[in-house]
Order: C-alpha cells, then sequence, then structure tokens
C-alpha cells in the first residue's frame, strides 16, 4: 500500500512566536475584522445556550407549581401545607436560576460590547462607545468575572418571573384556608403539626414582605440590558 508521506509543519506550539502568532492579529484590521464574526457567533452561541437552561428551569418551576395546585386542591381532604411546600420550591428554582442569569449576563456584557463598539460603528461610524473596549474583552476573557450582584440578580428574576409564580401560590394557599373549606377556621386550616395557624399565617406574611423589599428595593442598575428604553415608531419603514 502506498501514499504519500505527511511532512511535519515548522509549527511548534512550544516556541514563543507560536504562542504569540494571535497578537499579529491585532495589528492587523483585515485579520482582526475577519476573526470578530467567528468570536461574535461563538458568544452568542454560548448565550442561547445559557438562556435556553434558565428557560428549561423557569418550565420545571411551572410545572411544579400546576401539580402543587392540582394536588393542594384536588380535595378538602388534602392539607394546605403542598402549596408551603411550593413555596419553598420556587424558592430553590429561584437560586437555581439567578447562578445562570448572572452567567448569562457577563457572557451578554461581551456580545453587547461587540455590538455597541464595533458593529454599531461600522454601520455608522460615530466612533466607539468605549476607547477600551478590546482591551476590556481581553481582560474578561483572560480573567472571567460576573458583572452582576447575587441580590440584583434576584431581585430581576423576582420581576420578571418568579413573583408571579408565587403570587399564585399565596392566592390559592389564601383561598385554600379561607373559603375552599368553610366549616373550619382559617387558622386551623393554616396550622402545621407542631405549628399554630397564626404562625404560619406571619411566617408566610414575613417571606412575602421579604421579597417584595428584594424584588423593589431602590439600586443602581448593574446588568448589562439588551434595551434601553422606547422608541415607538415606523422603524420599518
Amino acid at each position: 500500500m502506498t501514499g504519500e508521506s505527511i511532512e511535519p509543519t515548522d509549527f511548534d506550539a512550544g516556541d514563543r512566536d507560536a504562542r504569540e502568532v494571535a497578537s499579529e492579529v491585532a495589528d492587523d484590521p483585515e485579520r482582526f475584522l475577519a476573526l470578530m464574526p467567528h468570536y461574535y457567533r461563538g458568544e452568542v452561541s454560548i448565550m442561547k445556550s445559557l438562556l435556553d437552561r434558565m428557560d428549561l428551569t423557569v418550565d420545571w418551576a411551572i410545572a411544579v407549581l400546576v401539580a402543587l395546585l392540582a394536588l393542594s386542591l384536588e380535595s378538602a381532604d388534602r392539607p394546605p401545607h403542598f402549596l408551603l411546600v411550593g413555596m419553598g420550591a420556587m424558592t430553590m428554582f429561584l437560586l437555581f436560576d439567578v447562578r445562570r442569569y448572572r452567567t448569562f449576563d457577563a457572557t451578554r456584557a461581551r456580545v453587547r460590547m461587540i455590538e455597541e463598539n464595533l458593529f454599531a460603528n461600522a454601520f455608522d461610524p460615530r466612533g466607539a462607545e468605549r476607547t477600551e473596549w478590546r482591551a476590556e474583552i481581553s481582560d474578561d476573557l483572560r480573567v472571567p468575572t460576573l458583572k452582576v450582584t447575587t441580590r440584583e440578580a434576584v431581585a430581576r428574576r423576582l420581576r420578571r418571573v418568579y413573583l408571579p409564580l408565587l403570587a399564585v401560590l399565596l392566592a390559592a394557599w389564601t383561598y385554600r384556608i379561607t373559603v375552599f373549606v368553610p366549616g373550619e377556621a382559617w387558622t386551623e386550616t393554616a396550622a402545621v403539626p407542631g405549628i399554630p395557624g397564626i404562625a404560619v399565617t406571619v411566617g408566610v406574611a414575613l417571606y412575602y414582605a421579604a421579597l417584595l423589599t428584594i424584588a423593589y428595593w431602590p439600586k443602581r442598575r448593574e446588568a448589562m440590558g439588551e434595551f434601553h428604553g422606547e422608541q415607538p415608531g415606523e422603524w420599518k419603514g
């Protein structure tokens, strides 16, 4: 069996010039612009994957919510404790979601950095929004950092997703301990083994008060948003 021999290349991964080959791209506008679309597509793909994971978390949260509502409201013999379990489950989903959101936001920040400083300037050359945008992306690729605090991430995910789900649970729990069992005092219905109904109600009230405080307490925004306000009009016209 015959075939052509494969000649070894001159590329030496251990050579300093070989290791620094990418630095040549930085000073060559043509090669740099050829590289950027590939990098941009890669970041967008990562961002989409993270967004899909966040959506999956929300889907599971909704599925658990529906199951617990059906279980708790099936009959008067079912205790309302399932709805309290649901509140705890929503909190766990929120914590999982927050970590994914912070990772998503870090990737989205790099994507927006490219869009506003490279692509926007290519369409209308008014100058880059950030003069050091390339250095900022480079630093973040070398030492990736999260761009939004846990507190802000919790607040944003609460307002956008989890407060409505928790509000449904609260409404169902209130209905379950009052109207659903008319022949029983609500304090008795709300009670759980070893804890009186008044204490349970106070605990639920404090829990929701804490959530509302976290969600709406005024604070400077740190997340890199996709949109900045609204501009109605015939933009496509």
